[in-house]
């Protein structure tokens, strides 16, 4: 179906990839891994005709229908509903239907009637009499409720319309499905249910994930792309993870040799190429000398880049690490994000937090770590016990332009600073030796960005972790050093993931947060799996407000009722315009700051005689970290007002 022959990929003077060839065939399943960077996404921008090669082709057979989910996607019109964008799926099927109705009012001429028999076949054919209801499927399966299908597509977040993308994709049923990090936008049971709808979809899938479970579940032949290259494996995750060890000792191997003999080769080249009598013998050496260069034999990235993460023991605390009463938090004071939250955390667990998105499981970890006070209820921290709070945006948080040394020396001098040989161990317990400590932060891989952060974490020498969605951005490799550091470690850990492998192996507990409260299980993943198994599945907003507004609306006249109506819209209306406003200078920046970063692109892709590499590539970072730190703000504000507008209604 796809014959990718030599193809070869350049962003100025970055060599993206080189010599790629490899096939995927009609059924195949296609894991597409391999560390941040590599050029997974490049292939798939290849396949949508999106970006052209420098030099080799990309075959397509077979004229297959792809499926694909957009990065930014947008409405046809400021009304068109959740239902009715999700319904587009596939191109031209509401124009054919169109046809179809307008056809049927003179079906007695006989080439309109062959029209229709034609039109019909093929509207059949690409499921248009049932893709209402594979879509409400979708809709469902990941988390909207029925009421918001009628919503306008505008008034959902970036997330939500990421969920809304993807579930329009899984509907069209098309031949070829590309899909690029789908789980990055969903909350762990959304995520079991898109393994389920993935694993009856019978066409040809390529898969960029990070994500073992889907990988694992979900996939027959594994792409590795790193170093430039790309390296098809016969077989899934876990026959690719102990094949590409085969295969690496033998690379390691071969590199070793080369290398040796370039050695020999210049030693010789640099003893005698001063003297007359070898002179001619030194040039032929040197020929050798370029063509080995040439041909470099390159180590994959996750190898150089793996380091390692060695956590420190904790200090010593109290048993009851935190507990809390009657615990409730609000934003507006009106609507609650929870309420009625009991629980505590014993010195040594490990409890991961799964529930919908909404349910406020990031909320909880910041009223835990301290940086939000609850509303309602006590929240009540043990003896001795240092929280040490890794929030969902760690790796943004860290400046792009300083260096490692900054970043962790900043942390230790908030701290109270100490001697610098205590501080240099530091730095090597983390896997920072002198080469990487002067590194700028914005060129680290997603493993090292999280070893940076749990470096700059673990100068203030918490017991009690907090990691909100950890994994986020990080590589296979960088997953399991984290894994295999956390499952080692002697503290207590509160963990929210949506990495079903990551929770799998670490949580010895779980807390599963629903809109009806909070239940404990105190087994591990596969535990409260099994003891929910029965059970039938709660979508993320199963019930509103609205239902008990309405038994109550019954015995209020329609007067009292429009008054605590203005009253409600009165409480919240200052509200309302600060996050209006909000919303509104974020949107300003984000077009300002991506008109920028497209402009300092446009230059590094196409550099006159006088650009500045270095610093044109520290000015995209910048502009990257500030377009992002605006977008977080953009979407928290447009989520709150988008709660707010929900209760006015």
């Amino acid at each position: 179906m796809l014959d990718f022959r030599g193809i070869s990929v350049h962003y100025g003077h970055q060599d993206v990839l080189t010599g790629v060839t490899f096939r995927v065939n009609k059924g195949d399943r296609v894991g597409v891994v391999g560390p941040n960077g590599s050029g997974k996404s490049t292939l798939f921008k290849i396949i949508l005709g999106e970006m052209a090669t420098d030099t080799g082709e990309l075959i397509i057979e077979l004229n297959p229908r792809i499926g694909f989910t957009r990065q930014n996607p947008e409405p046809d019109t400021p009304e068109e509903t959740l239902l009715e964008y999700s319904l587009r799926g596939i191109p031209g099927l509401s124009e054919m239907e169109e046809e179809m109705h307008a056809l049927e009012a003179d079906l007695a001429d006989p080439a309109k009637m062959k029209r229709y028999g034609e039109l019909q076949m093929k509207f059949e054919h690409l499921g248009g009499y049932d893709i209402e209801t594979r879509v409400k499927v979708a809709l469902g399966g990941l988390g909207f409720s029925t009421e918001e299908f009628d919503k306008p597509f505008k008034s959902f977040s970036g997330g939500w319309r990421m969920r809304a993308e993807l579930s329009r994709v899984l509907a069209s049923k098309p031949d070829l499905l590309l899909l690029d990090e789908p789980s990055n936008y969903l909350d762990l049971p959304a995520v079991e249910w898109l393994q389920k709808f993935l694993k009856a979809y019978d066409g040809t899938l390529m898969l960029i994930s990070h994500d073992r479970y889907l990988l694992r579940t979900l996939t027959n032949i594994t792409v590795e792309v790193d170093a430039g290259t790309a390296t098809r494996y016969e077989g899934d995750l876990d026959f690719y993870l102990e094949e590409r060890e085969v295969r690496y000792q033998h690379l390691k191997a071969a590199k070793e040799n080369q290398d040796h003999h370039r050695e020999q080769l210049q030693r010789f080249v640099d003893r005698f190429r001063a003297q007359a009598t070898k002179a001619a013998q030194a040039q032929s050496r040197q020929k050798l000398i370029d063509k080995i260069d040439e041909q470099r034999i390159i180590l994959p990235k996750r190898y150089t880049n793996s380091g390692r993460l060695r956590l420190a023991e904790p200090p010593p605390s109290g048993v009851e690490m935190f507990r809390c009463n009657n615990l409730a938090f609000s934003y507006d004071g009106v609507k609650k994000v929870f309420s009625g939250l009991e629980f505590n955390v014993i010195r040594g667990d490990k409890v991961a937090v799964i529930g919908y998105n909404g349910l406020g499981k990031t909320t909880l970890m910041r009223i835990m770590a301290g940086t939000r006070q609850p509303t309602e209820g006590e929240a009540i921290i043990g003896h001795n016990v240092i929280p040490g709070y890794l929030s969902q945006e760690f790796a943004e948080t860290i400046p792009p332009d300083l260096t490692v040394y900054r970043v962790a020396k900043n942390a230790w001098d908030a701290r109270g600073g100490g001697p610098e040989k205590i501080f240099r161990n530091q730095l090597g317990a983390f896997g920072f030796d002198e080469n990487d400590v002067e590194k700028p932060s914005g060129v680290l891989s997603g493993g090292e960005k999280i070893r940076l952060a749990f470096l700059r974490l673990f100068i203030s020498s918490p017991n009690f972790l907090l990691l909100d969605e950890p994994t986020t951005h990080l590589d296979l490799d960088g997953r399991r050093l984290l894994e295999d550091a956390l499952k080692k470690y002697s503290g207590t850990v509160f963990l929210v993931s949506h990495d079903i492998d990551f929770v799998r192996s670490v949580a010895t507990s779980v807390l599963e947060i629903t809109r009806e409260g909070i239940r404990r299980f105190p087994g591990g993943y596969d535990y409260y799996r099994e003891k929910t198994a029965g059970e039938k599945p709660k979508t993320e907003k199963v019930e509103s407000k609205e239902s008990s507004a309405s038994l109550e609306s019954k015995t209020l006249s329609k007067k009292d009722l429009r008054r605590q109506r203005a009253e409600a819209r009165a409480k919240i209306a200052p509200k309302v315009k600060e996050l209006k406003n909000r919303v509104q200078t974020a949107e300003k920046k984000i077009d300002e700051l991506q008109q920028a970063l497209d402009a300092a692109s446009e230059e590094l892709f196409n550099p006159r005689p006088e650009t500045d590499f270095a610093e044109v590539n520290r000015k995209v970072r910048t502009l990257q970290f500030e377009i992002d730190r605006y977008t977080a703000d953009w979407e928290e504000a447009a989520t709150e007002l988008e709660a707010l507008s929900n209760d006015e209604m």
